[in-house]
């Protein structure tokens, strides 16, 4: 089925960080499939500042009825219970979840502002738990309820993550955290909704938005790095979004996908490369896990430098 095709009718779904940038561009796909789409967003500077609620408000409009705003931020509770609510309300359901929202405020470690990592966390992981929180009981009730047909195969999360959050970079300790967080909280969240058949999955996305304009290139690697991924447009990382929320994907849950231009990633996830049996004494465990573990190490480079090939685009 081409990008334009209507598979996703009569479905309603949910965006955090959908007024610009990647969020923007899975809004659009949605939407172009067919379904109804509200846009969540606070429409807050990267670093988490200066809310404009024209953000969201101009993106529904564009789309017209099929589209509304929520432009309150949804890192608390009860914001994210009303932009679920808000959902239902306007469209009658909900059957797509998709926390994209994030905020960057970078430092080294040593310089880090305790201020920064609260805000960080709150927005980019917390605030896609409180989506979660109360958008699980309305897929769960859906499930039984048979929406959309028998067998019930509407149900659809997908978390936005980040190579940082994978590989780590200089100065991420609050955003990687984050997006690392978001990762363990995608596999609990898609053996949590196995048996009502709704998936969860993550994307890591390689794409010119505001994150990637703000990287700080510290060598020439990096700078090499920062001009490819701003060649690499947020309609791809869109298109993989919508393939896991039709129904060819309703096998596919608890997976890490990155997208790059035409590139489509399959992560593995942590699992044991190696194994000793420790033997008495420090000295002899240090002799062991050299000769028997330290082959197996993983090594050292940052996301930027992992993927720093030119694109498929």
């Amino acid at each position: 089925m081409n990008d334009q095709g209507k598979a996703l009718d009569g479905r309603v779904a949910l965006v955090t960080g959908g007024g610009r940038g990647i969020g923007a561009a899975i809004v659009q796909h949605l939407w172009s499939r067919g379904a109804s789409v509200l846009i969540a967003d606070s429409g807050v500077s990267i670093a988490g500042s200066a809310p404009d609620p024209a953000v969201a408000r101009d993106q529904a409009a564009k789309l017209g009825d099929r589209a509304a705003a929520f432009s309150d931020s949804i890192a608390s509770p009860a914001a994210a219970a009303a932009a679920v609510a808000a959902a239902l309300e306007r469209f009658g359901g909900l059957d797509i979840v998709v926390n994209n929202a994030a905020i960057l405020r970078d430092a080294f470690i040593f310089k880090a502002n305790p201020g920064d990592w609260e805000a960080v966390i709150r927005n980019n992981l917390s605030g896609a738990f409180h989506v979660l929180a109360a958008a699980t009981p309305v897929l769960r009730d859906q499930a039984k309820a048979e929406r959309g047909g028998k067998p019930y195969g509407w149900g659809r999360i997908v978390n936005i993550v980040s190579s940082a959050g994978l590989y780590g970079n200089y100065g991420q300790s609050a955003y990687a955290s984050a997006k690392a967080g978001l990762f363990g909280l995608t596999r609990v969240v898609a053996l949590d909704m196995a048996r009502s058949r709704v998936t969860c999955n993550a994307v890591a996305p390689f794409a010119a938005t505001r994150v990637t304009d703000t990287i700080q290139p510290a060598n020439p690697a990096q700078v090499t790095y920062k001009e490819r991924a701003l060649k690499a447009a947020p309609s791809h990382v869109a298109r993989l979004v919508g393939y896991l929320c039709g129904s060819r994907a309703q096998n596919v849950t608890g997976q890490l996908f990155g997208v790059r231009g035409r590139e489509i990633f399959l992560f593995s996830q942590p699992r044991p490369v190696a194994k000793l049996v420790a033997p008495n004494g420090e000295e002899m465990l240090a002799d062991a896990i050299q000769s028997e573990l330290a082959g197996s190490f993983t090594d050292a480079l940052t996301d930027l430098e992992s993927f720093n090939s030119e694109p498929v685009l």
